[in-house]
């Protein structure tokens, strides 16, 4: 059974950063791409970035890029999104999501990923 955890949410005033973590287990986690969504009140939930299996490539929402810096760790299980001059509308509950089989690629939508966190809040105070 395949489980991420999300952690490293919080309040944070603009101008802010924030380090999220995703832990994972279950399966071998270096084999599979990894991603990171958002979702706001009212919204749909939306992309922000995903790594692939070795962490060599990266692709990033348009509204995050150069803010917002994935990465992971394969040999202790775990993605982590960088998250710099935070700004209120990056508020949202934020998910890690992982690919169900290895695609080699960056997977970009949301269909693209089976296996989902709880999410952990992030709020950006004006």
């Amino acid at each position: 059974q395949v489980q991420l955890v999300e952690s490293g949410g919080g309040l944070v005033q603009a101008g802010g950063s924030l380090r999220l973590s995703c832990a994972a287990s279950g399966r071998t986690f270096s084999r599979y791409a990894m991603g990171w969504f958002r979702q706001a009140p009212g919204k749909e939930r939306e992309f922000v970035a995903a790594i692939n299996w070795s962490g060599g490539s990266t692709y990033y929402a348009t509204s995050v890029k150069g803010r917002f810096t994935i990465s992971r760790d394969n040999a202790k299980n775990t993605v982590y999104l960088q998250m710099n001059s935070l700004q209120p509308e990056d508020t949202a509950v934020h998910y890690c999501a992982a690919e169900r089989s290895f695609s080699g690629g960056l997977p970009r939508e949301r269909y693209e990923y089976y296996y989902w966190g709880q999410g952990t809040q992030v709020t950006v105070s004006s």
